[in-house]
């Protein structure tokens, strides 16, 4: 499809630190949501056509105001909330 060439996992998050985004594949994410002192973590399967197309824009940095990310980021932010 659309991910060739694309190695996943990839890391977005949005400018403001709240939400961070790990792209698994084409079709899956996984997103963590900040909350005031507390996080909300959850996967996403993207069965619908607007869950599709926010990966894609994702992937293509076409959604407004978020950034690239990495592992390590991601990965502190699990370990920080417990999730």
């Amino acid at each position: 499809m659309f991910n060739k060439g694309i190695d996943f996992p990839q890391y977005r998050k949005l400018s403001n630190d709240k939400v961070f985004v790990r792209i698994n594949n084409d079709r899956q994410f996984d997103e963590v949501q900040i909350i005031g002192k507390k996080a909300r973590f959850h996967t996403v399967e993207a069965i619908q056509y607007p869950e599709i197309l926010k990966i894609i824009d994702l992937l293509s940095y076409e959604m407004e105001g978020y950034l690239e990310s990495n592992e390590k980021e991601f990965k502190d932010l699990l370990k920080r909330y417990s999730l």
